[in-house]
């Protein structure tokens, strides 16, 4: 049975899943907003019942040149809080989660891709 929390503990969940990231990281990303969404909504093209429980939306650390900071939006990373709580069932299990879907998204933010995640364990 999927786990409901208040949005203010989804929430909190996240920002606690941000202060996990090691100091260092923390400090080299650059120009990125974390934001929680209650669903993903698929794009053009892609299956209707296409759930995602985290979208990194951007360029990469690692693909950018020396023009890119000109004028450039920040990068996005969102947290879809309605398909995180369908796919748990305990409160311990859906904080578990959040941590792995906010750590998964912030690699893509330094530019590893989902196979190198998958081999690490955040997939």
């Amino acid at each position: 049975m999927p786990i409901d929390i208040s949005l203010a503990e989804f929430e909190a969940a996240v920002d606690d899943a941000i202060d996990e990231i090691p100091d260092d990281l923390a400090r080299a990303m650059n120009n990125v907003a974390i934001f929680v969404v209650e669903e993903y909504e698929p794009e053009p093209g892609e299956e209707a019942g296409t759930e995602l429980l985290g979208l990194y939306e951007g360029t990469p650390l690692t693909e950018r040149d020396s023009w890119w900071d000109a004028g450039s939006v920040p990068d996005r990373i969102s947290i879809f809080r309605q398909p995180l709580q369908r796919a748990c069932s305990t409160r311990e299990e859906l904080v578990e989660e959040i941590l792995v879907t906010v750590i998964h998204e912030v690699a893509h933010h330094f530019g590893i891709d989902d196979d190198r995640l998958h081999e690490l364990g955040w997939s």
